[in-house]
């Protein structure tokens, strides 16, 4: 499993894509995706909801098992990814691609995000 160099992590196991023009594309990692399983369900933050780093701001549901999805930032939902809803799937097929979650004008980008590499050795993977 190989984690994108150009992207930051939460230790939640979001990762946060680099910010341009203040948003931020947010999803979560390929090892959160494979210890889920499944995904057949995904509930978003809606666009104008203001998200809370580190609060929850929806759930996927998989066939193992229902997880809370948290913000590794604090702002305001630009978009959700209504492919993602209407195919959760994508979560488990393409978690760093066409199964990202939400986006996000970042207010302050946090100092706590790991790398690609404090990523990998963080989650054992």
């Amino acid at each position: 499993m190989s984690n994108p160099q150009q992207l930051r992590y939460s230790k939640e196991h979001e990762w946060l894509s680099a910010v341009e023009d203040g948003v931020a594309t947010i999803g979560i990692t390929e090892f959160a995706a494979n210890a889920l399983g499944d995904v057949v369900y995904a509930q978003l933050p809606e666009v104008g909801d203001t998200v809370t780093e580190g609060e929850t701001c929806g759930e996927l549901e998989s066939t193992k098992s229902v997880s809370d999805l948290y913000s590794p930032v604090t702002g305001e939902i630009t978009a959700a990814n209504q492919d993602v809803v209407d195919d959760p799937s994508l979560v488990n097929s393409a978690p760093f691609e066409g199964g990202w979650l939400f986006k996000v004008r970042v207010a302050q980008e946090p100092a706590d995000l790991l790398s690609a590499d404090e990523y990998t050795a963080f989650s054992g993977n």
